[in-house]
């Protein structure tokens, strides 16, 4: 299995909004593309959330195809949407790992 995991400090000011977004809509709409079977969404224990409240975000992959084609045909679109959202009040990164 591939895991993609996107880790996300999100912004204080939107922290809500953005949840509740990541929920409802977005992880949706990146699982309802069929390239991921399931999905798990963690916050990331930190003493310092001043400026911040990160989250991990794993979507799971059956195979490496899967996770291409992901990036080809739905990714773009979909990291737009975040961005549009969201703009400057969030910053992520993206790891992809196999489990063993």
């Amino acid at each position: 299995m591939i895991v993609y995991n996107v880790t996300v400090k999100v912004n204080n000011e939107v922290h809500d909004e953005w949840v509740n977004w990541m929920k409802l809509i977005h992880i949706p709409d990146v699982l309802n593309t069929g390239y991921f079977d399931d999905h798990r969404m963690m916050r990331v224990l930190a003493e310092d959330e001043t400026d911040g409240i990160t989250y991990a975000i794993q979507y799971h992959a059956k195979d490496m195809q899967s996770y291409f084609d992901y990036q080809a045909n739905e990714a773009p679109r979909l990291q737009k949407e975040v961005n549009e959202m969201f703009k400057d009040k969030f910053v992520a990164f993206r790891t992809l790992m196999r489990v063993v």
